[in-house]
């Protein structure tokens, strides 16, 4: 049986506080890509493109991230 592969949606974010920022730099390695791992019809919980950090996101007015 031949196995096909699914595509991963995936979104870009942007840091906005401090926090954010700093997880940025220091665990998501300035890499803007994550791996939409879960969605809700007002969050989603991504994965960072390096896999080392997993957070929850607004979709819409999230005081940490912005969805670009």
């Amino acid at each position: 049986m031949m196995q096909t592969k699914v595509k991963r949606k995936m979104v870009s974010v942007e840091p906005i506080s401090n926090k954010a920022k700093n997880r940025f730099a220091n665990i998501m390695d300035k890499l803007h890509g994550c791996h939409v791992e879960q969605e809700t019809d007002n969050q989603m919980f991504l994965a960072s493109i390096n896999k080392q950090y997993f957070f929850w996101v607004e979709k819409v007015n999230d005081p940490n991230w912005k969805v670009i």
